[in-house]
């Protein structure tokens, strides 16, 4: 699988309300720490997660079908088993814009998922953590992102007036 463009990614990063779906109930799980960071960016971060009510005081949501309205957009912290029925739960929603989060391991990405977005014409980030394209990340997200350049899958392309640092 090519890495995704970074046009693809700033227009991801571009949308400002989106469902994080996955994120956990226990603080310090590393999906909770991003769905934190996108509020703190000022992200209008949705969470998703079938097992809570709520999240650090927040409505949780069980599904993204009950998200009113609709996000642009959604990022899948979930495990892979999952992640093809959540995206097509998403495009039930009307969200058309995905993101399959992956750091190390397979992370969300599933082949029948990324294969249902495409088939969907849904715009799909396949892997790849979002950190690494936030402006000023942290020394180690900015690293992450440096191994996958000399690894040669860092994204290429892309431009995005006002999108994020790459680097």
């Amino acid at each position: 699988m090519a890495p995704p463009s970074l046009a693809l990614i700033e227009a991801f990063l571009a949308e400002k309300r989106l469902a994080v779906v996955g994120v956990s109930r226990r603080r310090q799980d590393f999906t909770r720490r991003l769905w934190e960071e996108l509020l703190r960016r000022g992200y209008d971060a949705l969470p998703v997660n079938p097992l809570a009510a709520e999240i650090a005081g927040r409505r949780c949501y069980r599904r993204v079908q009950e998200i009113e309205p609709p996000p642009g957009a959604a990022l899948l912290l979930t495990r892979p088993a999952v992640t093809e029925q959540v995206v097509r739960d998403c495009a039930e929603a009307g969200i058309r814009r995905l993101w399959l989060y992956r750091a190390v391991g397979r992370g969300a990405v599933s082949q029948e998922a990324v294969a249902f977005c495409q088939a969907q014409g849904m715009p799909v980030v396949a892997g790849l953590c979002p950190w690494m394209f936030l402006p000023e990340a942290g020394w180690i997200h900015r690293l992450h992102g440096w191994l996958w350049k000399i690894g040669g899958g860092y994204p290429r392309g892309g431009g995005v007036a006002g999108g994020p640092r790459r680097g």
